[in-house]
């Protein structure tokens, strides 16, 4: 097997630099730690999703934990809605390899005792967590055990006051509610806190956190909150996130979706790639397939991809039918598979056309590269 060189990817870093419509400008930002991970300031975006164990049975969770990990996740979130989940909260931590952060609705108590169990960060909800009062012993609990916040806005569920006044959830009663417990935070000189004003509704939450983005200089976690199923939801989440991306706004991103939560991890990452801003495993870029093709597109990516989601290196692979913009896309690809009939097709390495490689090998041969190629990688690291 030819010897794969320098990757494409690089061309089109390159190629980004030059071009300005290809260029996010990221909103400025204070940095906040979440554990051993800085969100905000000039850290990548970083991608999490929580787990939907009970939080009190900590082997399940902790397993869940791991499978979320190993899909890629910077960060997890567990709820903590009673005691026996804060109890069980201090032994995930100590053998969660990723930050985890409480989650807390309700009981003031539970965020007390998950600061106390060795949380990296608490998710508080203006809506339900209690009056100003709770919410500085709160601050006083994470203050004491170094541990950061996160004011979690929901358009489902706003304090009764401003529903009051606004008749509805907009954006400016969620940029209000946001604001009005920033300034708690910040009136008992706590600064480790980020904010998040989710809604179901895309324009919602998307207004909403660009009024908020011009207003505050912390961290901004971003998602469509009840995004719904695997399809819907990851359709709704990459629309609203990846407009607000776009502006340079986010710093941190969950996808919300009534499904396996890898399946998020997985759907954020792809958020990400999609505008060049973090490159993590392959990146197939594959043709619809139709009557030209020379082998079976739709059936070998599905193979490819449960082949080849173990790598964690960024590697790019086209996977198209025929000649018609198949030499094209290789080119811009650290390997390739362009389909040319008679039972076989072209394979192109670092965009050049290596050698001619039939249908029936093609699949164990691409592996066999993409593998090749994250452990020359890895090695230069």
């Amino acid at each position: 097997m030819s010897e794969i060189l320098a990757s494409p990817a690089d061309t089109l870093d390159a190629c980004t630099q030059m071009r300005p419509w290809r260029h996010i400008r990221r909103r400025k930002c204070y940095p906040v730690q979440v554990g051993g991970i800085t969100v905000g300031g000039d850290a990548p975006i970083s991608v999490q999703s929580m787990t939907n164990t009970q939080t009190s049975d900590a082997t399940a969770t902790l397993r869940q934990i791991e499978q979320i990990q190993n899909a890629g996740a910077d960060i997890v979130r567990v709820s903590c809605p009673d005691e026996d989940s804060t109890v069980a909260l201090r032994e995930i931590v100590r053998q969660a390899d990723i930050p985890v952060v409480a989650d807390i609705h309700f009981h003031y108590r539970r965020a007390i005792e998950a600061a106390n169990a060795g949380a990296a960060c608490i998710r508080i909800n203006p809506g339900n967590i209690g009056d100003v009062g709770r919410v500085r012993e709160v601050v006083k609990a994470a203050r004491d055990n170094n541990c950061s916040m996160r004011i979690g806005v929901n358009g489902g569920s706003l304090e009764r006051h401003l529903l009051e006044r606004y008749k509805e959830p907009c954006p400016e009663a969620m940029v209000e509610s946001a604001l009005a417990h920033a300034a708690i935070l910040q009136d008992n000189d706590f600064h480790q806190f980020k904010i998040s004003v989710k809604a179901s509704d895309v324009f919602l939450a998307t207004e909403s956190y660009q009024i908020l983005a011009e207003k505050i200089d912390c961290p901004l976690h971003l998602g469509i909150t009840e995004a719904g199923g695997a399809v819907s939801g990851t359709v709704k989440s990459a629309i609203g996130i990846g407009m607000l991306l776009r502006q340079g706004i986010g710093d941190t991103i969950r996808v919300s979706l009534s499904a396996d939560p890898v399946e998020e991890i997985k759907a954020g990452f792809e958020i990400l790639k999609s505008l060049g801003l973090r490159r993590r495993g392959v990146t197939i870029i594959s043709c619809p397939s139709c009557a030209r093709q020379g082998f079976d597109v739709i059936k070998t990516v599905a193979i490819l991809e449960r082949r080849l989601e173990h790598i964690s290196q960024p590697v790019t692979l086209s996977i198209i039918g025929c000649v018609v913009n198949g030499p094209g896309e290789a080119a811009l690809t650290d390997i390739g598979f362009t389909g040319g009939g008679k039972d076989a097709g072209m394979l192109y390495v670092n965009g050049k056309i290596d050698h001619k490689l039939s249908n029936d090998q093609m699949i164990d041969k691409l592996v066999e590269m993409v593998e090749e190629k994250a452990q020359q990688i890895h090695n230069q690291k």
